[in-house]
């Protein structure tokens, strides 16, 4: 298993992640198989969107936030980031992604991204792969 460190610099955000996690392919040269993704924070998650047009990120986070705003009367959480928690379970805190070649099988518009809702903080992905 491999941890990868990253840092966000704002309260919500999407980093893309994917030039990072294949060039961690790369170097292990890892060929064929399943590369698991997992983020150990109850705050932050991962998943896979488009990533050519940054405006469906923006929409995401705005979507998100309409979803599951910052503060409600409802919330009982002591620390104050119930939002971040929520948000994180909606997207969860793994992704799976085929290996073949030594390239990660993602769709034509796909890219993976880190989702960061109790930011900014020192986070990491821990990446591990089952195959050859």
């Amino acid at each position: 298993m491999i941890k990868q460190g990253l840092k966000t610099i704002r309260h919500t955000q999407f980093l893309e992640i994917t030039p990072q996690v294949q060039q961690i392919v790369n170097q292990e040269n890892w060929q064929s198989g399943v590369l698991t993704l997992y983020v150990p924070h109850t705050t932050a998650g991962l998943t896979i969107n488009e990533n050519a047009d940054p405006d469906v990120i923006r929409d995401m986070t705005n979507a998100l936030e309409r979803l599951v705003p910052w503060q409600h009367e409802d919330y009982h959480h002591f620390e104050g980031n119930t939002a971040a928690h929520v948000k994180t379970s909606l997207l969860g805190s793994s992704q799976q992604i085929i290996v073949a070649n030594g390239e990660l099988q993602l769709g034509r518009w796909q890219g993976i991204y880190f989702a960061e809702f109790d930011g900014p903080r020192t986070r990491e992905v821990w990446v591990a792969f089952n195959g050859k």
